[in-house]
């Protein structure tokens, strides 16, 4: 069993940033993906960004170039920086780990509004 504690989502402006961090416990292998997906209200749950323990990472387009995803393995700690936040990233964000089997945090609002 793994479990997820999600923090760092709130309400933000335009242009805003916000670091989300992801801190995994429990059973945690030495090979393994963590990451964050998002869920806007009546869309479907889009992954955003994912990293390895190896350190490779994945960025979905719409985030490129303004999103960054970093890890602190000593800690098993996955940090999201979102930088230049738009409207469109209000969502729920969700963090996972995926290694062996896949577990999901409870999810934590980011809200980008005037």
């Amino acid at each position: 069993q793994v479990q997820l504690v999600e923090s760092g989502g709130g309400l933000v402006q335009p242009g805003g940033s916000l670091r989300l961090s992801c801190a995994a416990s429990g059973s945690i292998f030495s090979f393994y993906v963590m990451g964050w997906f998002r869920q806007a209200p009546g869309k479907q749950r889009e992954l955003v960004a994912h990293i390895t323990s190896g350190g490779s990472t994945n960025y979905a387009d719409f985030v490129k170039g303004r999103f960054t995803i970093s890890r602190d393995n000593a800690k098993n700690t996955v940090f999201l920086q979102m930088n230049s936040l738009k409207p469109e990233d209000t969502g729920v964000y969700y963090c996972y780990y995926s290694g062996g089997s896949t577990y999901w945090g409870q999810g934590t609002q980011v809200t980008v509004s005037s």
